[in-house]
């Protein structure tokens, strides 16, 4: 099987618990830094604000990759689509690149097969170019393949750190040519006080934060921190940092299974 091209940039900027004024600013200054791929959801309550930072950026649309996702009191079809709308209306854009499900947890337990007919029908009316899902676990994943393709599903977003390597689960993402895409590799900042990060941040010359995100991208993921301030974004933006295997064996050495992200509705995680 050949491998899917990602046309994702394989950084973007996340914007999880921004809100109001932070947010536009920060991702205005994201994009001023030469950030392309912005990442917000429904739930985040700043589609509004990404909305209109992308739209003062004046940055033509079609060198934008913007990712939102639908939450889990929309996940049926009566309110989905619509849900999807209200989105763009407020993000100012005709489509999104790419639309996922943000949690496999309906508010009123509708059936997988439900809310994912409902996600390939936003494809289809062109409301996103692309569609995933976001914290689906193996099995969540194998259920998802009974109602789409696996070539339907752009991505799995997940939380991916050097403290949470969740191998199992890109293994068979991977299995299925399923794109992964990690979020908070920061681990709210514990990890960029690593020793080890540190060590070899030196060795490179770089900041933790730059290791962590070549470490995510050496492994082939996507990944997507957040920042308000600019020279974090400048710092993060900046691919310069090129890993050893060493270096590499060294961050997957450091799983600890130290999970940020596991809501009381989360599924029963991999393992």
């Amino acid at each position: 099987m050949t491998k899917r091209v990602i046309e994702m940039p394989d950084l973007g900027m996340g914007t999880f618990r921004l809100e109001g004024k932070t947010a536009y600013e920060s991702v205005k200054m994201a994009l001023e830094v030469g950030f392309r791929h912005i990442d917000t959801a429904q739930i985040y309550g700043n589609e509004e604000q990404v909305g209109q930072a992308i739209k003062d950026s004046n940055i033509p649309r079609d060198e934008l990759f913007i990712t939102t996702k639908v939450w889990n009191n929309k996940l049926n079809k009566n309110d989905f689509i619509a849900s999807v709308e209200k989105s763009l209306e407020k993000l100012q854009v005709d489509s999104v690149d790419l639309l996922l499900v943000h949690w496999p947890a309906p508010s009123n337990n509708e059936p997988m097969s439900e809310y994912l007919t409902e996600l390939l029908k936003a494809k289809k009316l062109g409301l996103t170019k692309h569609i995933g899902v976001s914290n689906f676990t193996i099995a969540n994943l194998k259920e998802a393949m009974q109602t789409l393709d696996s070539r339907e599903i752009f991505t799995n977003q997940v939380e991916v750190h050097p403290y949470l390597t969740n191998t199992k689960l890109r293994a068979f993402c991977a299995q299925h040519d399923i794109h992964v895409t990690a979020y908070m590799p920061f681990v709210v900042g514990k990890v960029l006080n690593d020793q080890t990060i540190i060590d070899i941040a030196n060795k490179h010359d770089a900041t933790p934060a730059q290791v962590v995100i070549a470490w995510e991208n050496a492994n082939g993921m996507t990944t997507i921190p957040s920042s308000t301030k600019r020279k974090n974004l400048e710092d993060n933006f900046n691919d310069k940092v090129k890993l050893d295997d060493e270096d590499i064996a060294r961050i997957d050495g450091l799983d600890c299974n130290d999970r940020q992200a596991s809501p009381d509705f989360a599924p029963q995680w991999d393992q």
